[in-house]
């Protein structure tokens, strides 16, 4: 019976060679992962560069369309602050008549009309007329001159609706207050744009609003 005797394939140095075998591929291994990283650090820094670059772009061109006319930290008073814009063309189709055909037209602010004390009379008589009523939707509004008032998806007069109670809800000084604001108004308007204050009316209608985020129900409420 013959023996064989099976050869050794593995030479004396097989074992360094495949520990170096292995340390290859696994620095090739790291090399891809490490590899990977970076791509994926670089995309993100190009990103963040553009986002960089857009904001900046937006930003100018914002400051190059917009002009704040006045912050809500600043007083101006006692000259109002004006904005000169062209008058409409419309002017041009019609018979000009003096002391009420603008000459120049604008945008103007001023905190000169009214005291913050009045201010706050005139928020606590809206907000008295408005807690009679109100719109579903997000805008309310109450009309002085009128007596226009929201409720639901209506409006109301509040002198025919309520009667002799609005007595109790408005007292003559409040209207006199308002008439005396709305005067001043037109006098303002008419020494800033060069009118005369008697050939002035008070576009009509005039009303105190209230807007909150609820949805429109009515188109009046858009």
């Amino acid at each position: 019976m013959a023996l064989l005797r099976m050869r050794n394939t593995k030479g004396p140095n097989a074992a360094e060679i495949e520990r170096k075998i292995k340390r290859g591929n696994a620095l090739r291994q790291g090399s891809s992962w490490w590899g990977s990283r970076a791509l994926v650090l670089l995309l993100l820094v190009a990103l963040c560069t553009a986002a960089a670059a857009l904001w900046l772009y937006v930003t100018r061109l914002d400051r190059d369309i917009t002009e704040t006319l006045a912050s809500q930290r600043e007083l101006i008073s006692p000259e109002p602050r004006v904005y000169s814009v062209p008058c409409s063309e419309d002017y041009d189709n019609y018979k000009r008549y003096p002391g009420c055909t603008p000459q120049k037209c604008g945008r103007a602010v001023t905190d000169s009309v009214v005291t913050r004390e009045e201010a706050q009379v005139l928020r606590r008589l809206a907000e008295r007329g408005m807690a009679l009523a109100g719109s579903e939707g997000g805008a309310s509004i109450l009309d002085l001159h009128s007596g226009a008032l929201s409720m639901g998806k209506q409006f109301v007069n509040i002198y025919r609706y309520f009667g002799e109670q609005i007595r109790t809800v408005f007292e003559q000084e409040d209207f006199s207050l308002y008439r005396d604001v709305r005067g001043r108004i037109q006098t303002i308007i008419a020494e800033t744009f060069g009118l005369d204050p008697s050939l002035m009316y008070l576009t009509k209608p005039t009303f105190f609003s209230r807007i909150n985020s609820t949805e429109a129900k009515t188109q009046h409420d858009e």
